[in-house]
């Protein structure tokens, strides 16, 4: 908890101590307290403001006292000039410093052990340690030869505490060493010399006990008067032992029984137990006998590809509960048998993983059968994977069943980058053995519901079943970093080559054709080879009425229209709905012109698929920039009434790392301020990936533009993208704004967006305002800005002309 002190502050006028207030902040940023001078200097009142997050009163997050760069200078002793906002909406400056730091929170408790004198114990005590520990105290004094107990020894035997009994007739309920128990206490008693013995027990009511006798010589004034010492038990962990032997019997002689191959690891891959079979597999495929305790990665340390791979089988076994595979127990060029390995994790009571055991049965009989022909058939004889026709028949059936769910599927096409060069260095058959491996790592990651295919030569497939486009296009990024990572060595070679992907985003409308989907994706994998290679490109699928020639002649239009600079530019205001704001604020629309031969005007919907099918989305992107920004260059008047000019973002310039350099080149030469222009970012694209949006919102920042949120509503995750994300104006998703005048759930979350991006110091913009009712929905909830067919329709950029002003000397502006 802190109390700061808050001055108004004038940089022409001294510095006046009437004008000051006393606030007192928690560390959750909470105003705990605030004093009769809060309404003079910030316009609340006390009540007004106490139990309110401390980021009500302030202009932005950089004026957070508890943030980093304001924290140091204020602890330090020194004071900082924060903007605070008015409870009247203006903005001023105030000088803040630190009056009074209480860490009463975080501040840790002290506390100390000091030892206890045992003669100061109360008995209760020391019955409940007997209790929980299960053991007794003894004394036997050597010169009158009485021996005392502790209710823990009387429990042990079983007998009522207090019962009459003589050291001799203890002696009788050792089943056992009674002599050796005599010879202990004689040695004691004669040189001093402390003991141990585990005894059995035969208790008072005929149960057997397995406890250990503890004593020694207590020397009183330098003399040994008397012999101490306790009587533990250790019965229930005898039997645990009992147990765990005869489980370690059962398992061994159920292990050896089979000629399967199992084998159980703990999670550094230390062999805890292995069968028969498994050791003489090993040591004729390796040239290593190995043993219980040894480490599989130091058995495997001569054999680094195949190392690779059992470490990474092993990894997925603890992170899954169970799955399958099929392959031989090594990559090698002679024959070895194929197994089908049944990998299952080991968990221990308290739910945390401690190792993993697979049984991995030959398959081989199954594998080279006559009948396994169409085995044969569906499978690369390579790889082991399905080739390119069960693929097909693969993506036909989640075709058919795709009519009868709502999910999203999508295609990961690769292929191998330069692998030509491996064919020149090490021949086909160090290939074939690459590849297999490469197969073996890559079917380590898939998920089990999906497929994965070798299609032909360096082409794989794979088919990912049901998983939103985001976490796909995760997975597709995973696996092109593991083939990036993965090394094949061979003869002091290390043979490792990049990929290039095409993803393809199958959604509803999806054409059926698997043939025509894989021709698609091996679209976006050529674009993906031909934009620099070791990347992903993206696309959904084009519908099923575009075909292929209609996908060549819209390409054709876009290309066109980008080598010769000639993009149709539209433009949309938007309209302050909450306050009067002078100037004007638009947002550029595209539209790619139609051709000589008669061709349509292309719209967003109909030109945007094709171009980010064909990576041109980004030189789209820039080409809108620039050519608006040239055509306001030569519009100068306009400068003092631009406010707001809006650009959509694709994902390919939202990944781009120098998108801010071309902005800031491009506007260097402009009459308009940066702060005049806005990326807008899609909210998809920024819940995909939350880091590099951020580290281009503080690029482009750093340039002076600023940036949108677009589709803000779309997704849980919108909220926490408005109130975290460094964007400037949250714009809001059409799907939130159908039917807000008479849907209250949608007015909840209307209103929670806006107050969470208002806390936050942005901006908010209602889209698609299409009726009156709509906005006096939008206009009572508080939204700051509106956008939509009722307040402006889309119109050309040439409309965008200063006014006119007819004087006697002449016309001013037009």
């Amino acid at each position: 908890m802190k109390e700061f002190v808050i001055r108004r502050y004038r940089s022409d006028q001294p510095q006046n101590p009437e004008r000051s207030t006393l606030l007192r902040i928690d560390d959750e940023g909470r105003v705990l307290l605030a004093d009769h001078h809060a309404e003079t200097v910030l316009g609340y009142g006390a009540s007004e403001l106490e139990g309110q997050p401390v980021h009500r009163i302030l202009a932005s997050q950089q004026d957070d006292p508890f943030a980093p760069a304001n924290r140091h200078q204020i602890e330090s002793g020194q004071s900082v000039l924060v903007t605070f906002r008015h409870k009247e909406g203006f903005f001023y400056t105030a000088c803040l410093g630190l009056r009074l730091d209480m860490r009463d929170s975080d501040k840790a408790a002290s506390a100390s052990i000091t030892h206890r004198d045992n003669s100061a114990m109360a008995p209760s005590l020391l019955r409940s340690a007997e209790d929980n520990a299960s053991f007794g105290i003894w004394e036997l004094d050597t010169h009158s030869n009485k021996m005392t107990w502790t209710e823990g020894i009387f429990r042990l035997l079983e007998l009522r505490p207090g019962s009459e009994i003589t050291p001799e007739q203890a002696l009788f309920y050792c089943q056992s060493g009674q002599a050796r128990v005599r010879a202990l206490f004689r040695r004691c008693i004669r040189a001093g010399a402390p003991f141990s013995l585990e005894l059995n027990l035969l208790t008072a009511k005929q149960t057997t006990r397995r406890v250990t006798l503890y004593g020694k010589a207590l020397k009183t004034a330098g003399r040994k008067q008397l012999l101490g010492g306790t009587l533990v038990d250790h019965t229930a962990e005898m039997h645990r032992n009992a147990a765990r032997r005869q489980a370690e019997q059962v398992l061994t002689a159920t292990t050896q029984a089979t000629p399967d191959l199992v084998v159980a690891v703990d999670r550094e891959l230390n062999l805890t137990h292995c069968n028969h079979s498994f050791v003489r597999q090993f040591a004729s495929t390796f040239g290593a006998t190995p043993a219980h305790g040894d480490n599989l990665k130091q058995l495997l340390q001569d054999h680094p590809n195949e190392r690779r791979l059992v470490e990474r089988l092993w990894q997925r076994a603890f992170d899954r509960e169970s799955f399958v595979v099929e392959m031989p127990l090594a990559q090698q060029n002679r024959e070895l048998p194929v197994y089908e390995f049944h990998y299952q994790r080991l968990i221990n009571d308290q739910g945390d993983v401690i190792g993993a055991v697979h049984v991995a049965r030959d398959i081989s009989s199954r594998a080279n059968h006559a009948g396994s022909s169409e085995y044969r058939i569906r499978h690369d004889p390579v790889t082991g994977l399905m080739n390119r026709r069960e693929f097909i028949a693969r993506l036909l059936r989640t075709l058919e069943q795709k009519t009868h769910r709502e999910s999203c599927d999508s295609i990961l096409y690769l292929d191998l980058d330069e692998f030509e060069r491996f064919n020149e260095l090490a021949g086909s058959g160090t290939c074939d053995r690459y590849l297999r491996e490469l197969a073996g790592n890559l079917g380590v990651r898939v998920r089990q519901r999906d497929a994965l295919a070798r299609l032909s030569g360096d082409t794989f497939a794979l088919l990912i079943e049901n998983c939103p486009e985001a976490r796909a296009r995760k997975i597709a990024d995973n696996t092109l970093a593991l083939i990036g990572e993965f090394v094949f060595e061979w003869q002091n070679h290390k043979l490792q080559t990049t990929a290039s992907g095409g993803l393809l985003v199958m959604d509803k409308d999806a054409p059926c054709d698997p043939e025509h989907l894989l021709s698609q994706a091996s679209d976006l994998c050529h674009t993906a080879k031909t934009s620099g290679r070791n990347r992903i490109h993206a696309g959904h699928a084009l519908n099923r009425h575009a075909d292929e020639s209609m996908a060549g002649k819209r390409l054709e239009q876009i290309r066109q229209a980008l080598d010769g600079g000639r993009l149709i530019l539209e433009y949309q205001s938007l309209r302050p709905v909450a306050s009067v704001t002078w100037g004007d604020y638009i947002e550029i629309l595209c539209r790619i012109p139609g051709d000589s031969h008669g061709e349509e005007l292309l719209l967003p919907d109909q030109f945007l698929p094709v171009a980010e099918r064909f990576d041109l989305a980004k030189r789209l992107d820039r080409q809108v920039i620039r050519q608006t920004v040239d055509w306001l260059g030569q519009h100068r008047l306009l400068e003092p009434r631009i406010k707001y000019c809006g650009f959509n973002l694709s994902l390919a310039s939202v990944l781009d790392d120098t998108l801010a350099d071309f902005m800031e080149s491009v506007l260097r030469e402009s009459p308009f301020a940066p702060e005049c222009f806005c990326l807008e970012i899609r909210e998809s694209h920024a819940s995909q990936y939350p880091d590099d949006v951020s580290v281009l919102c503080d690029t482009l920042h750093r340039v002076g533009c600023r940036v949108a949120l677009d589709g803000a509503g779309a997704s849980v995750e919108s909220y926490s993208l408005a109130a975290k994300l460094p964007v400037d104006i949250i714009k809001l998703d059409r799907r939130v704004m159908q039917h807000l005048e008479n849907d209250p759930v949608q007015q909840v979350m209307v209103e929670a967006l806006h107050r969470i991006a208002e806390a936050a110091g942005k901006t908010t913009v209602a889209t698609f305002i299409e009726s009156d009712n709509t906005l006096s929905k939008v206009r009572t909830l508080g939204i700051h800005y509106g956008q939509g067919f009722r307040l402006s329709k889309p119109r050309p950029l040439a409309d965008l002309t200063p006014a006119a002003v007819d004087l006697t000397t002449g016309r001013i502006g037009g």
